[in-house]
């Protein structure tokens, strides 16, 4: 049974990393790659950070409801291709999506058993010497984007797991217990356990 992991966090609050540790430690997993009209930054390469494409695109792709979910922010639109849940499910991994607060909520309702986790900077302060240590945004960018964190930290109730990043061994390991564990929830485990039990005539 495939199992859906929708991870959110502010940005700088080491999300990318922690899931770059965990998916490259479990083939089991599939990554989905999401759809965006904005211009790549930084170091992303296309088909890694995202997939990159025009507006005219992703507004005919939405049209043809290709995106599980999708939002626009700033001015952008950002997207979850269906191609990777069928993806999933035919191969039989589980799926992890890295979207926001408000793709999220749209996720859960297209898929309400999708397991949520929510990832937390230690303060605001470490956050915004997280984001600094980047070296990507402008000053105005930073300042933004903490803005943005602080809206977004009034939905963690909303997520099945909070995880606080305060060391990265501590939360790698931490994030890949949230997935065993979830592995191992008796509603996901019925087709391993039937064998097991006929072999007991129960």
């Amino acid at each position: 049974m495939t199992v859906v992991y929708i991870v959110s966090a502010p940005s700088g609050s080491g999300k990318s990393t922690l899931l770059a540790r965990v998916l490259a430690a479990d083939p089991r997993l599939l990554f989905s790659v999401s759809y965006t009209t904005r211009a790549p930054r930084g170091a992303e390469r296309p088909g890694e950070s995202y997939h990159f494409i025009s507006r005219e695109e992703f507004e005919t792709r939405l049209g043809s409801g290709e995106f599980l979910e999708w939002a626009e922010v700033f001015g952008h639109y950002y997207g979850t291709h269906r191609s990777y849940w069928e993806q999933a499910r035919r191969e039989n991994r589980d799926l992890v999506l890295d979207i926001d607060v408000q793709g999220a909520r749209k996720l859960k309702r297209e898929i309400p058993d999708a397991v949520s986790i929510f990832i937390l900077a230690p303060s605001r302060d470490i956050l915004e010497q997280r984001l600094r240590a980047r070296s990507e945004d402008s000053d105005e960018a930073i300042e933004r984007r903490l803005r943005e964190a602080r809206e977004e930290i009034k939905s963690f109730r909303e997520y099945d797991y909070v995880l606080v990043n305060r060391d990265l061994e501590t939360a790698v390991a931490d994030l890949a217990a949230i997935i065993r564990a979830e592995r191992l929830r008796r509603v996901r485990m019925e087709e391993e356990i039937g064998p097991i039990l006929a072999s007991f005539d129960v």
